[in-house]
């Protein structure tokens, strides 16, 4: 956990980019991005220093090169371990007209942070201001996972509260639930197709280390954590800036986090490659045919991106591999031939697994719209007996544009640190969701369809169109109502009036 002093540090050095000029919280965080990335390369060649030391002969790799740069710089200048003493002044100059030429050269290492370097910018606008960060950047331990994994969700839980930017951060608490349903183990191999800032992949990253910590312990598990597990691909550049950055102070070595644009691009090569997917996708309307991939209008022939998207998602699936995935509800009972053929195929061609249907404020401030994660799990030999549904209303959070806790932080999340009560529930169903979720193939079967879950055979949803609607098949208790006579309510009528009247006159009497 970051501490208070840490956070107010954070807060003021991002005000203090806005009253300098930046008022994009992306450039803040691409900026400082940028600088955790020298920082880090500084740490490698360290750590060959200290190598070489040791083992006393001459450093296998060099990050630092020896001698000058181009500009007549001593390259050790470069090193943040060295300009982090200059006058701001002289920082300033080193970091502009040297670091940052020297970052964009970099890449020989085929680390997926040096690739997405090559086009860095240095757009922070003062002395004052660098020298600012520097020293904050230079407090935070760095050796120590969590704390810098910790301090960068903070900056970009920014991004989320400053408005149109929002879009590319799903809450938190909601990545964790869709991990948890999944469980991820050390064999996956995990893609998000629409990576963005690399939050999902993050999450099943921090899972295997808590619920699986043996693999790292193992030496072709470990390689594969850091260097075969996590895929991402997303078409902003600055996100893939961001989303590896994530993943590196989150301490996975080299993921492959790329440049694809999801829907345009042909997926010879990433077909059935995928045994998890994770992912909330950006649902952005239509897309024009000509420029849509070829392979997946031969899943579904649709030019809308929800659907292009779950077409997507089986086509990098594996057989037997599994999919939580975020979709608008349009999606759960869309009447065209399109929407009604893709959940024809979920349920029929697929084993579709669960359906959550999720409070239609979760996504607030920067989006209303209702949603849902689908659960499933690639067959192409059907499997669906029944479908599991959970009617989440409340998430710890409010519902408004504000998204305040309800409860105390130790009552948040998916495992609270003590049994809800009822009425804590009603403001946190996310652990009464993983629980019966676990249940899904055993009691939740039983319960009634008035419940807050229940399960659905798989005959009645092809009966119904393939409606994934939790409200089709959701029962509404009718409680009934004890009704007076008619002779029984006058006379009550009778005695409140002349208790009115005589109120009324009393207090005449006292005015009097």
């Amino acid at each position: 956990m970051l501490t208070g002093e840490i956070r107010s540090q954070v807060d003021a050095i991002w005000n203090s980019f806005w009253s300098g000029g930046i008022s994009n919280p992306l450039e803040v965080i691409e900026q400082i991005t940028y600088l955790l990335f020298i920082r880090r390369l500084d740490d490698a060649h360290t750590l060959e220093e200290s190598k070489a030391l040791m083992l006393k002969q001459p450093m296998a790799r060099r990050v630092f090169p020896e001698g000058m740069d181009t500009k007549g710089r001593s390259y050790d200048d470069l090193r943040w371990s060295r300009f982090k003493h200059f006058a701001p002044a002289e920082m300033f100059e080193t970091v502009g007209e040297h670091v940052f030429p020297f970052i964009k050269t970099m890449g020989g290492d085929g680390s997926t942070y040096s690739h997405h370097m090559k086009d860095a910018r240095f757009t922070i606008p003062t002395p004052a201001l660098l020298a600012k960060v520097v020293d904050l950047l230079d407090h935070v331990p760095m050796e120590d996972r969590d704390t810098k994994g910790d301090l960068y969700e903070y900056m970009l839980g920014k991004i989320a509260s400053a408005g149109q930017n929002g879009q590319f951060r799903t809450p938190r608490h909601i990545i964790q639930l869709m991990v948890e349903l999944t469980a991820p183990n050390a064999k996956d191999v995990i893609c998000d197709p629409a990576s963005g800032t690399c939050g999902f992949l993050v999450a099943a990253g921090e899972y295997l280390r808590e619920k699986h910590p043996e693999m790292l312990a193992d030496a072709a598990s470990r390689e594969h954590f850091h260097h075969g597990m996590f895929h991402g691909y997303d078409f902003d550049n600055t996100m893939l800036r961001i989303g590896s950055m994530n993943m590196a102070l989150h301490g996975v070595e080299n993921p492959d986090i790329r440049y694809k644009d999801s829907l345009a691009q042909d997926h010879a090569g990433d077909e059935e490659r995928y045994s998890l997917i994770l992912a909330n996708p950006p649902f952005a309307g239509s897309l024009d045919a000509e420029s849509t991939a070829k392979d997946l209008l031969a899943i579904v022939k649709t030019k809308k991106t929800e659907l292009l998207f779950l077409a997507l998602f089986l086509r990098l699936l594996k057989p037997g591999g599994r999919a939580a995935v975020i979709v608008p509800d349009g999606v759960l009972f869309g009447s065209s031939k399109a929407h009604k053929e893709l959940r024809r195929m979920l349920v029929e061609d697929q084993k579709l697994d669960g359906v959550i249907s999720l409070p239609s404020g979760c996504f607030k401030p920067y989006a209303g719209v209702s949603t849902a994660i689908l659960l499933f799990t690639k067959t192409n030999s059907g499997g669906t007996d029944h479908v599991w549904f959970y009617d989440m209303q409340a998430d710890g959070w409010s519902l408004d544009d504000k998204r305040q806790p309800l409860l105390d932080l130790d009552k948040l999340g998916l495992a609270p640190l003590h049994i809800l009560s009822a009425e804590e529930h009603a403001r946190n169903n996310l652990p009464d969701a993983l629980s019966r979720w676990k249940l899904r193939d055993r009691s939740e079967i039983e319960r009634p369809r008035t419940s807050q879950s229940f399960c659905v055979p798989k005959d009645e949803i092809a009966a119904n169109g393939y409606d994934l609607s939790i409200n089709r098949y959701k029962e509404v208790v009718h409680e009934e109502i004890e009704h007076r006579p008619p002779t029984e309510i006058l006379a009550r009528l009778r005695e409140l009036e002349a208790e009115i009247q005589a109120g009324m006159e009393e207090l005449e009497e006292m005015l009097s």
